[in-house]
């Protein structure tokens, strides 16, 4: 399964020309790379049954501005509740790397932030969703 921008030259990733950093991020064993446009504007701490086991910090893009580099046979996903988001893991280490929309026309991925270097995380706000109960942020 793609989401929307995989398995395409690199070409395709557009830069803001203001933009000057890009933000670097991989799994644990590096099999994964991800180059992304710009940091992030906040975080979130998701508490559903999926997002708290993976303990990710959530970061939200266009797929547009993300640039995913696997090695060969280096992923899997996994689909649950209502299958409209595939999570992507390192098949060799475990890492969560990302979601992806199944519906390839959906313009919203999610990154997970702890693989990206401290000193961009920092200074964001972590915003705590309620996806357990009611759908919506709590702060």
């Amino acid at each position: 399964m793609t989401a929307k921008g995989y398995n395409t030259p690199t070409s395709w990733l557009q830069f803001p020309q203001h933009m000057n950093t890009t933000i670097e991020a991989s799994c644990h064993c590096g099999a994964i790379r991800l180059e992304i446009a710009m940091p992030p504007e906040s975080l979130t701490d998701c508490n559903c049954s999926i997002c708290r086991r993976y303990g990710v910090l959530w970061a939200y893009y266009s797929p547009t501005l993300v640039r995913i580099t696997p090695a060969t046979g280096a992923t899997e996903t996994y689909l649950w509740g209502d299958r409209s988001i595939a999570f992507h893991r390192c098949k060799h280490c475990g890492c969560v790397t990302h979601w992806s929309a199944v519906d390839e026309t959906s313009d919203r991925m999610g990154v997970n932030a702890r693989l990206m270097p401290p000193e961009v995380l920092r200074p964001l706000r972590i915003r705590k969703l309620d996806g357990a109960v009611t759908g919506r942020y709590l702060r």
